[in-house]
Formats: C-alpha cells, structure tokens, sequence
C-alpha cells in the first residue's frame, strides 16, 4: 500500500514537473514557433528607418506583436484547443497524444511559411534524405527552418520599408550639402519629412495589413 500511494505521488510529482517546465518555455514557443518574429523584426527595422530609437517605446511594439501574433495564429490555436487541449482535459486522450496533435497543427502552420530551401538545407545537414513530401521531415529540422525563412521574410518586408526612408535621408542630406549646412545634421531634418510621408500613407495600417497578408499561402 506504502508504494502504491508512493507511486502516485511520484507521478503526481512529475506532472506538476513537466507542467512548470511547459510553462516555463511557453514564451520561447511563442516567440519562435509562431509569427511573433517576422512581425517584430518588422517593426523593429520600421522604427529604425524612421530615425526613431524610443518612438513607439519597445513594450509598445512587443505588445503590437503579440497581439498581431494571436490574431494571426487564431485559426491554428482554435484547432489546438479542439484537437488537443479540449480532449485531454476530458480524459480522452493521453498528455502524449494531446502533444503530438498540437505540434501536428503548429506544424501545418510553419511548413505553410518555411521555404523549401530551408527545409532541404537543414535536411541535408542532419544527414537526413530527400524527402517526398515536407511533412515526413521531423519537427528537429522544421523548426530551425522555419526560423530561418521568418527571418528572410522580415528582412525582405523591411527592406521595402526602410528604402523610401532611406531616400528621403539622401534627398536632405544633397539639399544641405548643396546650401553648405554641412554642421546641420541630415537626420534632424528628414524626420519630420519621414513622418509626414508615414503619416500620409496611412503607414500603420499599411504595415499592419501587410504583414497579416504576409502570412496568407
């Protein structure tokens, strides 16, 4: 009886383990396995371009990301909590079972976004073959991928903001030059110029809508 109670406080034991542990790389998975970087490395090369080091303040555009990244990720957390979370919590499927139904569904999602020559190369490096189809490469060789081609993208999408910046800074900086203000510095003119022009186009929508599109296959 002494090790029959002893055992299931031990397993006892270790689920609360292994649930502190989920708990404690949840924000890593976000950050990583979701579309939180692609958004906020946009928005950081956004910030950038514009001359802007504390405008909006960092804890502003994490927030933006997040929320972004939820309502991005909505469809696939919504098939998580069915397919996985709701059945597990009704006992009808084991810890293992609602884990591998969750990774599946992450899985759709970042194979959706992962290049295939990400995908390959990490293959090719893990020694693993070709595969016929992406969905046979395991998760150890799909995330690192799918980092890698969030990161692609968001310098891809920040290039196209940060160039008509980077223009509006040259334009001041041949104006200056030309009428001799050359103690004058180029950034402190261009700004309000810079933000003019963002202002005008409706930049936050712009960016925002651009980025929710950047996610649709």
């Amino acid at each position: 009886m002494t090790d029959i109670f002893g055992n299931m406080q031990m397993a006892t034991s270790l689920k609360v383990l292994a649930l502190i542990t989920i708990l404690a790389i949840l924000p890593i998975l976000i950050l990583t396995l979701t579309s939180f970087t692609r958004i906020i490395v946009v928005l950081g090369l956004l910030r950038q371009g514009m001359g802007l080091r504390e405008a909006p303040p960092s804890p502003v555009l994490v927030a933006l990301a997040l929320f972004l990244t939820f309502f991005i990720m909505r469809p696939t957390f919504e098939k998580i909590n069915q397919e996985a979370i709701q059945p597990y919590l009704h006992h009808e499927i084991t810890e293992k079972e609602a884990f591998d139904r969750a990774i599946k569904e992450l899985r759709k999602f970042m194979l959706k976004q992962t290049k295939e020559k990400d995908l390959m190369t990490f293959a090719s490096s893990a020694g693993i073959p070709r595969p016929r189809n992406p969905n046979d490469l395991p998760t150890s060789v799909v995330i690192p991928a799918f980092i890698t081609s969030e990161l692609k993208t968001a310098f891809q999408i920040g290039f196209m903001i940060y160039l008509p910046f980077l223009i509006i800074d040259l334009i001041v900086s041949s104006v200056l030059l030309s009428l001799g203000m050359i103690m004058l510095p180029p950034m402190l003119v261009s700004l309000p110029f810079k933000l003019l022009l963002f202002v005008l186009v409706d930049g936050w929508n712009l960016v925002v809508v651009s980025l929710v599109k950047s996610f649709v296959p």
